[in-house]
């Protein structure tokens, strides 16, 4: 083994996040952070409210190791709290506002929150609960204190050198059981996510690419893993960037019209609730590029988007992958096929970013065939994984089993890598012993023109164990009824595509499906409405 020998003075570089605002300021300093129709600035000026917001959080008594909460909308100041509060060796955690005020009351405690930036909007939230808090958090109100707060600090703030596995963030994941999960990152994970991320999101020649000339909005919640970990690669790449505040349909489309928005991600039901507003036919969304995740794309809102001429695709992760994993970009030759087929591919998972060891496998932990059937548990490792729950160790160890992370999703894996989610493990349809994939159904029965929505669900059965169900949501003034439904599912069992069981035992329709807090379809909820 040689040993090197380094120059004393050499700097071995740390992955920090506050190395991520170097090229920016170099290179596009004058590209524009926009709030809403109501602020606007330079990267330059984000570099300096940086500093100020850590200059001002020092003052409050905030130091390194400390943990510092954020409930807000998607705006300028969660971008500024991204890099301050850990750039000081603090922690972000960033407060899931969808939350009950119970879980949010447990997040507060379990994370040890010191102090807690909110908006006016969730005061009543916090004063609910705060005579309960374990700690003596400060509240700061954003509405009226964070501006004078920075107002009166020195921008040039001096940041400590940190440890690059120094924690960073904290969020919280609920489940199917138990209070919220702690899922958290560090300085040198976060950083290699954004290079990860902005690896795969460039090297497709022709489709789904991010690049310098691009406008970032994301409509996914800064709560909601970073959103996505989209903020810290646009600023990386210093990208314009714009924030929405508050999630309306209007806004939103106004904000693309005249912001030139050119690339988002969202959950499907958030995407489906903008297509659904009258302003959709209005605006041009041609130049528009929308990542689908948290949830399976139907293939009918797939059909939707691509008509208003929206370049839509898939990727897949999960809260413990930070999240991205994989992407669903189109080859040259996938886009000159047919439409049908080439949404087919838009709403699979895809392929694995760089650096993603991605396998799907068995119960025995060996791999399936890689031939776009077999079916298998998807298990990961990569370098941008959370290395367990907070002060959890017994589901730490259960994420782990094996040494690697496993994510609870089955999936297909094809000879090109594309990787096709076929339902989660605890969503699955058991009936009659066979496996029916509830996110096929749903795919399938999305494609009918009245469909607006659709959940499918297993409901137990004494005979067969469970049968599928769908509950609809219709597009307005259509007209659909359960032996329709059933007919179009049957043309697929026709053509070797399901099996019989899979035709949907009970068509319910319903005026809205219920979601999770991160705008997913809770199918758990819905599994003990209707059993």
């Amino acid at each position: 083994m040689i040993d090197l020998q380094p120059a004393a003075s050499a700097y071995d570089y740390p992955l920090l996040i506050r190395q991520l605002l170097h090229t920016p300021l170099v290179q596009t300093p004058a590209n524009e952070i926009v709030y809403r129709d109501q602020i606007r600035y330079s990267y330059v000026t984000l570099n300096q409210r940086i500093g100020k917001l850590a200059a001002a959080l020092t003052a409050l008594g905030i130091k390194p190791g400390d943990t510092v909460a954020v409930m807000d909308w998607d705006s300028h100041r969660y971008l500024e709290c991204f890099f301050a509060v850990p750039m000081l060796g603090a922690v972000l955690h960033t407060i899931n506002i969808r939350l009950s005020p119970e879980q949010i009351l447990y997040t507060i405690n379990h994370a040890e929150d010191d102090l807690i930036l909110v908006h006016g909007d969730f005061m009543p939230i916090i004063d609910k609960i705060r005579d309960r808090f374990e700690r003596d958090a400060r509240i700061v109100a954003l509405n009226d204190e964070y501006e004078p707060l920075l107002e009166g600090a020195a921008p040039d703030f001096e940041f400590p050198e940190l440890d690059e596995r120094t924690r960073a963030t904290t969020f919280y994941t609920t489940g199917t059981t138990g209070p919220p999960k702690g899922v958290y990152f560090s300085h040198r994970q976060l950083v290699l996510h954004t290079l990860g991320i902005m690896g795969i999101l460039g090297w497709s020649s022709d489709h789904g690419r991010f690049h310098r000339d691009d406008v970032y909005m994301p409509i996914t919640p800064m709560f909601h893993v970073h959103a996505w970990g989209l903020p810290y690669v646009a600023t990386l790449m210093g990208v314009r960037q714009v924030y929405p505040g508050r999630y309306e349909p209007e806004i939103l489309l106004d904000l693309i019209d005249t912001e030139n928005v050119t690339f988002s991600h969202c959950v499907p039901t958030i995407l489906h609730m903008m297509l659904s507003h009258p302003k959709a036919q209005q605006v041009d969304l041609s130049r528009w590029k929308v990542i689908i995740g948290g949830a399976a794309m139907p293939q009918g809102l797939a059909h939707q988007a691509l008509d208003l001429g929206i370049d839509v695709f898939a990727a897949y992760g999960m809260s413990e992958t930070c999240p991205i994993l994989t992407a669903s970009q189109l080859t040259r030759d996938m886009l000159d096929g047919e439409p049908d087929e080439q949404v087919r591919i838009r709403c699979m998972a895809g392929r694995a970013a760089p650096l993603v060891e991605l396998r799907v496998v068995d119960e025995a932990m060996k791999d399936v065939a890689q031939d776009g059937h077999a079916t298998g548990e998807v298990v990961v490792r990569a370098p941008w994984l959370t290395p367990g729950y907070l002060k959890e160790t017994e589901r730490s160890e259960e994420l782990w089993r094996g040494g690697y992370l496993h994510t609870g999703d089955i999936a297909t894996i094809d000879a090109d890598g594309y990787v096709n989610i076929t339902d989660r493990i605890k969503d699955v349809i058991k009936s009659g012993g066979e496996w029916i994939s509830s996110l096929e159904l749903e795919g399938i029965i999305s494609q009918l023109y009245s469909v607006s929505q659709v959940a499918v669900i297993g409901i137990p059965d004494k005979k067969w164990g469970e049968r599928p169900m769908a509950l609809i949501v219709l597009n307005a003034n259509a007209v659909l009824d359960a032996e329709a439904v059933k007919a179009h599912v049957t043309t697929y069992v026709k053509r070797g595509i399901l099996s019989r069981w899979a035709i949907p035992e009970h068509v319910e329709f319903v005026d809205a499906i219920a979601q999770t807090s991160v705008g997913k379809i809770d199918k758990k909820l819905l599994r003990e409405q209707y059993s």
